[in-house]
C-alpha cells in the first residue's frame, strides 16, 4: 500500500507503530498500532519505507494457507433475545454506533459515552433514578481521558455488584490476562466478531440473572 504524501522523516519511522505516538494535533496514534497488532496476532508481518517529500509504502506479508478451508455448513439464526440496560463506552464515535445497532438488536436499551468519567456520571445518575445498568461494557484504551480499567474501579466502589466487559484491542494488557482479577465479568477483544461479542454479553447477563 503505497501514498504520494509527504513521507515520514527517518528519525521517526521506527516510532509509527508505537500506541499514542503521532503527529497529528489531533490524532489518537492507535490507528497504525491497531494494524500492527492485528498483523501479528495472524502471524503476519509488516514493513514501512518512506522518502520524505516523495511518500509512503506499507509492506503487509500474511501466511497463505496450505490448502482451501473446507465448507462449513452454518446455519445464520438470529441473535438471542435480551432484556436490560447496557452502558457502553468507547472513544470511537463508530464503534459506539456499530454497539448501539447491535446491542438493540438484541432487544437491549443502551447508552453509548466516550470516555470513563462520563460512564461513572451516567452510571451514578441511572441509580439515583431508580434504573440502573445491569451491564457496562467498558475499552481499556481511551487516549487523553480516563480508560476502562480506572473506571471499572471507581464503578465498584459505587455498586460491588457491577457487572461489566472489558474490550481492547491489545492482547498484551495484563487486565486482559486475568480481567476477574479486575472486577470484569467477561472479555470481548477487538476486533470485534459479532457472534462471539453477543454470546459473552447473553452468557454475564445470564449470570447476573441467576
Amino acid at each position: 500500500m503505497s501514498d504520494t504524501g509527504s513521507g515520514i522523516a527517518p528519525e521517526i519511522v521506527s516510532r509509527i507503530f508505537e500506541p499514542y505516538f503521532t503527529t497529528k494535533r489531533h490524532g489518537s496514534g492507535l490507528g497504525l498500532a491497531t494494524v500492527y497488532s492485528i498483523v501479528k496476532k495472524h502471524q503476519g508481518h509488516i514493513e514501512v519505507e518512506s522518502t520524505v517529500g516523495q511518500g509512503t509504502t506499507l509492506h503487509v506479508w500474511l501466511p497463505a494457507a496450505e490448502r482451501p478451508p473446507e465448507p462449513v455448513a452454518t446455519e445464520a439464526g438470529p441473535l438471542r433475545a435480551q432484556t436490560g440496560r447496557v452502558l457502553f463506552m468507547d472513544d470511537e464515535a463508530q464503534i459506539r454506533d456499530m454497539a448501539i445497532t447491535l446491542l438493540q438488536r438484541m432487544g437491549l436499551e443502551v447508552t453509548a459515552v466516550d470516555d470513563g468519567s462520563a460512564v461513572v456520571i451516567e452510571y451514578v445518575a441511572a441509580r439515583e433514578a431508580g434504573r440502573s445498568y445491569d451491564l457496562v461494557m467498558l475499552d481499556l484504551t481511551v487516549p487523553g481521558g480516563m480508560g476502562g480499567a480506572k473506571a471499572m474501579e471507581k464503578l465498584r466502589q459505587i455498586d460491588p455488584q457491577v457487572r461489566a466487559i472489558v474490550s481492547s484491542g491489545y492482547s498484551s494488557d495484563p487486565v486482559l490476562a486475568n480481567h476477574r482479577a479486575h472486577g470484569f465479568s467477561g472479555i470481548v477483544p477487538k476486533p470485534y466478531v459479532v457472534g462471539e461479542m453477543a454470546e459473552v454479553i447473553d452468557r454475564v447477563l445470564r449470570e447476573r440473572r441467576s
